[in-house]
């Protein structure tokens, strides 16, 4: 009888570290809070024009997670709004925040010169980098990563506005296109995403 009672007690023992323990030892997948790329390439490089009024090249980055965004200063709402949620995820990411680069590239090349970007993006993060260029070179960028964008007609006090996909895009430390971020993600959930990559 004793020994009965004690193989059962074994059994119940082992069904309740199968229930209970066994799961807090395996590791859950983790959720992107943005859209990962099922077959990611290599980002399409580019040069254009830093905030320093030196050319700047994607690929001078590698080593680097790169949230590759596209904007412009003028940009009423969405833009800053993008920029603060990236700068907040900087500061969660501490220290590992040195492996991310974050870049906009204007979508307004006629009032965006390197002077203009770099006033604006010291504003959020002196890291951050903004880039510009001719409205050729911008559009082609901007054709590489599939951004519509489109002049509207703004206000006297705004002037023209400028209609833009709001994205953030993420690029791995081998320079492969890996996530989309969604506008409106949080600043906790972007620096969550990026642990995954660095």
């Amino acid at each position: 009888m004793k020994r009965w009672l004690a193989v059962a007690a074994a059994a119940l023992f082992g069904v309740l570290v199968a229930l209970f323990v066994v799961p807090l030892l395996v590791d859950e997948p983790y959720e992107f809070a943005g859209t990962v790329l099922a077959n990611p390439d290599p980002a399409p490089d580019f040069t254009l024009t830093g905030d320093s009024g030196e050319p700047v090249a994607l690929g001078s980055f590698e080593g680097q997670v790169v949230l590759l965004y596209f904007g412009y200063t003028y940009c009423p709402d969405v833009c800053p709004a993008t920029l603060v949620e990236l700068a907040d995820a900087m500061e969660e990411l501490g220290g590992a925040a040195d492996d991310v680069q974050v870049i906009m590239v204007s979508v307004d090349p006629a009032r965006d010169t390197p002077q203009v970007l770099a006033n604006y993006m010291d504003h959020f993060d002196s890291r951050f980098i903004g880039l510009t260029g001719s409205e050729t070179e911008i559009a082609q960028v901007a054709d590489l990563y599939g951004v519509f964008y489109e002049a509207q007609e703004g206000t006297v006090a705004t002037g023209y506005l400028v209609d833009h996909l709001a994205s953030v895009m993420v690029i791995d430390k081998t320079g492969q296109w890996v996530e989309v971020i969604s506008y409106g993600t949080s600043s906790e959930r972007i620096a969550a995403d990026v642990r995954e990559w660095l």
